[in-house]
C-alpha cells in the first residue's frame, strides 16, 4: 500500500512552488497536530457509540430510522480521519497511519482502506487527467465530451440526463464504495488482503448485529439502506464542488508544473465555520492539494499564503460559494452531454 501524496517531493529550485513551499514550512504549517486529531478521534467514537446505544435503546420502532442521520454524518467524519491517515496528516510514521486509516476505513466504515487510498493518491498525482485521474474516468458518468461520444444504449441516455440525476446518484455511493473495496482486495498483498478482510468481516458482522438485535429484519434493511444512502450523499457533496467543471490537462499537451497542476484543477469553497464543519475542511482543496500531507485545521491557516503566491504568479485562484460551487459542477455535467442533445435527441438507444 503506498502513501504517494502523503509527502511532498522536494521542488526544483527554480519551480514557482519552491518559494510557496518555504514559506509554508517557515510557519510550521506543516508540523503534525497530533492532539487535535486525537480529540477528533476520541471525539468520533463517542457520537459513534451514542448513536448505537440509543438506537438499541429505541428498539422496533420505525422512528429508529431518524437516528440514521446523525449515524450517516459522524460516519463522515470517520472517512475524514481515514482520508487524513492516508495522506500521513497525523502522524509521522507510516505504521501509525496505516493502522488509524486502515481501522478507521476497514473496520468502522466497513470500506477498503487500501483500495481507498491507491485510488486517491493517483488522483492526487494528476487531478482531472483524463488517463490518470480514477476520479474522472468512464463510469456511470462521464467527464468530457470525447467520454460521452462513445456512450451507447442506457449509458448514452445516463449521460445526457447526468446532471440532473447526479445527486440521486449519489444514494448508492454509499454501497458502491464497500463494494469497489471488496472486489478490490485480491488486488492487494497477501497479507494487507487478511488484515483488510478480516476488519471488514469484523464490521459486518458488528453491523447487523447491532441492527438486528434493536430491530426486526425489514426495519434494519431500512435502516442500512437510509444510513448508506444519506452517507454517500454527505460524501459526495463534499467531494464532487472540488474539481468538476474545473480544468482538464490535455493529455497530449505540456505537462504542467505542481503548482499549475493542482491549482488549476481544484476550487475551494468558502462558507465559515459550518462549511468547513460539514466539508471535513476540504472545501480547502487548492490548499490540501499543494500540501496533502498538510493537517487538515492548517488548511485555513495557509489560504492566505497560498492566495497571495498564486496572485504574485498570475495563476488564478478559484473560489466560490458552496451552491454555485454544486452548479458550476452540475453545469459542466451537463455540457458534457451537449453533442448527444444537440445531434441525436435524449432518447435510449
Amino acid at each position: 500500500m503506498t502513501q504517494a501524496s502523503a509527502a511532498l517531493a522536494e521542488p526544483a529550485a527554480g519551480s514557482d512552488f519552491a518559494p510557496l513551499l518555504r514559506q509554508v514550512r517557515a510557519t510550521g504549517l506543516l508540523e503534525r497536530r497530533r492532539g487535535r486529531y486525537a480529540a477528533a478521534i476520541a471525539g468520533d467514537l463517542f457520537m459513534l457509540a451514542a448513536t448505537a446505544t440509543v438506537v438499541v435503546l429505541t428498539g422496533d420502532t420505525w422512528w429508529n430510522l431518524l437516528l440514521a442521520v446523525p449515524l450517516a454524518v459522524f460516519s463522515a467524519r470517520v472517512a475524514f480521519i481515514g482520508h487524513d491517515s492516508g495522506h500521513a496528516q497525523i502522524s509521522r510514521t507510516r505504521r501509525v497511519n496505516r493502522v488509524l486509516g486502515t481501522v478507521h476505513a476497514n473496520l468502522l466504515l466497513g470500506m477498503s482502506y487500501g483500495w481507498w487510498n491507491d485510488k486517491h493518491n493517483r488522483h492526487h498525482a494528476n487531478p482531472n487527467h483524463v488517463d490518470k485521474d480514477p476520479d474522472v474516468g468512464v463510469g456511470a458518468l462521464v467527464w468530457t465530451q470525447s467520454q460521452a461520444a462513445r456512450r451507447e444504449g442506457f449509458a448514452r441516455w445516463l449521460t445526457l440526463h447526468q446532471a440532473r440525476l447526479f445527486f440521486p446518484l449519489l444514494l448508492l455511493e454509499g454501497i458502491n464504495l464497500k463494494v469497489s473495496g471488496v472486489r478490490d482486495l485480491k488486488q492487494r498483498e497477501p497479507r494487507d488482503r487478511h488484515i483488510e478482510a478480516i476488519l471488514l468481516t469484523l464490521h459486518a458482522a458488528g453491523y447487523a448485529t447491532l441492527l438486528l438485535t434493536a430491530m426486526s429484519p425489514g426495519k434494519a434493511i431500512a435502516f442500512a439502506l437510509l444510513h448508506h444512502a444519506l452517507f454517500g450523499l454527505h460524501l459526495g457533496m463534499v467531494f464532487a464542488p472540488n474539481h468538476k467543471g474545473m480544468e482538464m490537462p490535455d493529455p497530449d499537451g505540456e505537462r504542467w508544473g505542481h503548482l499549475r497542476r493542482q491549482v488549476l484543477t481544484s476550487r475551494n469553497v468558502r462558507g465559515g465555520v459550518v462549511v468547513d464543519w460539514f466539508m471535513g475542511g476540504l472545501n480547502y482543496q487548492i490548499e490540501h492539494h499543494l500540501f496533502p500531507n498538510m493537517p487538515r485545521p492548517h488548511l485555513r491557516l495557509a489560504r492566505p499564503l497560498v492566495r497571495a503566491h498564486c496572485r504574485a504568479t498570475g495563476l488564478p485562484y478559484t473560489e466560490t460559494g458552496l451552491v454555485e460551487s454544486y452548479a458550476q459542477a452540475l453545469r459542466h455535467m451537463h455540457a458534457v452531454g451537449a453533442p448527444l442533445r444537440d445531434g441525436q435527441g435524449a432518447g435510449p438507444r
